[in-house]
């Protein structure tokens, strides 16, 4: 699979301009053609709200057509891609997805994307993003390993793969699965003396280094997002919404990962789901559905439709009533030709550039309150740094700490009944020192997950305070989206300024 590798070395509002590619684009439902850049021009109109403090940066692409065999022996050609968009920080980090719908253009643009979304939560990474043109649903398993561990020795040779240069996640179409081909790929070929080889890549199962809570990473990340600005008076204000998640209703647009965990966190945060939307068509229930439930019947009949709890709808929900809306799928979703039908009072970006920038400015003026991939949805990010750690470490969060921890905890009632017992003295017999429940339920230290969990809070709370006091000393009210662009350029151009211009 020989790729061929393109150097870019142009001011970074360049960088987001069509290439001489010649690639066709995904059409949507939007009739006005302004409303349907490229993706990457999309990206770039974005950021030129923030255009004075954006600085040079270098985009590295590799790609080429391979020739595969199939099961049956036939040859077909497969078109892959991978993008580093800047190394103000190294490794680059992004997805790899497997869609029909992949190409260049948006490859580069979710690179872009990576940049400032790792800035954003202050990971330090550089932006990178995979795509492989395939749709997965139509090869067998066998096939699927054969042609990922071939693109993981190519992007290896071609310096696109390994610890310390460029680490890829799962993305649409790929999982755990597709990780742990990659990084045995990796261990037993180029990066067969690196003791580090597993850390070539993150989302990987728990037995080949990856790390617990990963699974439910970016829907968390989801929801502490929105939990930041749901219960915020100020925000809540200026869109006249009463603070707090109990009775808000939503609507999710995609029902993977991603949809599925960050309509569970909802759900027992008291919202109300009422409308999914999926490959298949749309259910939907005022009442509210269950989101356990749907994606058991999503998981054995492959789809949404048929289900009992729920209308059928075989369009869009975008014009339903609801308070808030987590578009979970792909880019562009959300444009001229359905922005206007949107009911939703928040809306909180699951998938990576679901509204296109005419789009973005319509909801602003109608006074809708967006949160933005670029910080929404770092949840992903974030803990695959975690686990990046954990592998460059070789052992687990909380092995070392666990049992002293929980040493410590006992140490210190004892200590606290006795000292009791000794000012009050014999007479007053024994005092038991009786914890309390969430006292209780520490006792024993922190596992791998809950402070993975914890960082993973942390992370998005801090982000979410730098982005609100940038938005409010910038003047910029509801607009988020700059606002988090703003924060993230200022951090990545302060790296090269101290760092010095010598080898940008």
């Amino acid at each position: 699979m020989a790729l061929r590798k393109v150097f870019y070395h142009i001011p970074r509002p360049s960088i987001l301009r069509h290439s001489n590619l010649r690639l066709q684009t995904r059409a949507i439902s939007s009739q006005n053609p302004e409303d349907n850049p490229s993706f990457s021009q999309m990206v770039s109109e974005y950021l030129k709200k923030a255009e004075e403090y954006i600085i040079k940066d270098e985009m590295r692409i590799t790609g080429h057509p391979r020739e595969e065999i199939v099961d049956d022996g036939t040859i077909i050609n497969i078109e892959g891609w991978r993008a580093q968009h800047s190394h103000h920080k190294t490794p680059c980090k992004g997805g790899c997805r497997y869609s029909e719908d992949v190409n260049a253009d948006e490859v580069k643009a979710l690179a872009t994307l990576m940049t400032y979304k790792n800035a954003t939560v202050d990971v330090p990474y550089g932006g990178a993003k995979a795509g492989v043109k395939i749709n997965p649903r139509k090869f067998s398993v066998g096939e699927l390993e054969r042609l990922t561990r071939r693109f993981a020795i190519e992007l290896s040779k071609k310096g696109f793969l390994g610890p310390g240069i460029d680490v890829p996640a799962p993305d649409m179409g790929t999982g755990e699965r597709e990780m742990a081909w990659i990084a045995d790929t990796y261990a037993h070929t180029t990066g067969h003396l690196d003791i580090n080889a597993h850390a070539c890549v993150t989302g990987k199962p728990i037995s080949q280094g990856g790390i617990h809570g990963r699974t439910q990473a970016t829907g968390l990340g989801l929801f502490f997002a929105l939990r930041n600005f749901i219960q915020d008076p100020e925000f809540m204000s200026s869109i006249n919404v009463v603070p707090g998640f109990i009775g808000k209703s939503f609507i999710v647009q995609g029902f993977g990962n991603v949809g599925f965990y960050i309509a569970r966190y909802l759900h027992r945060a008291g919202c109300k789901l009422v409308g999914v939307m999926e490959y298949d068509g749309s259910i939907y229930n005022k009442e509210g559905m269950d989101p356990d439930d749907i994606i058991a019947y999503k998981k054995k009949n492959r789809g949404v439709s048929g289900y009992s709890g729920g209308e059928f709808v075989e369009g869009s929900l975008f014009d339903k009533e609801c308070d808030i809306l987590v578009p979970c799928a792909t880019e562009k979703s959300i444009h001229m030709g359905n922005a206007d039908s949107i009911k939703a009072k928040i809306i909180i970006e699951g998938a990576n550039g679901p509204t296109t920038t005419k789009a973005n400015d319509l909801l602003l003026s109608k006074n809708v309150l967006m949160i933005p991939d670029m910080y929404a949805n770092a949840g992903g990010v974030t803990v695959s740094y975690f686990e990046w750690l954990k592998n460059l470490n070789h052992v687990s969060f909380g092995r070392m700490t666990m049992r002293y921890e929980r040493d410590s905890n006992y140490a210190l009632l004892d200590s606290v009944q006795k000292s009791l017992e000794k000012k009050f003295g014999a007479t007053a017999g024994s005092i038991p020192i009786q914890p309390t429940s969430q006292y209780l339920s520490r006792m024993s230290g922190a596992d791998e997950e809950t402070l993975v969990e914890s960082g993973l809070e942390y992370t998005m709370d801090r982000a979410a305070g730098h982005i609100k006091k940038l938005a409010k000393d910038s003047g910029l009210g509801l607009d988020l989206r700059t606002a988090s662009l703003i924060y993230a350029v200022e951090k990545i151009y302060k790296i090269y300024n101290e760092a010095g211009l010598t080898y940008m």
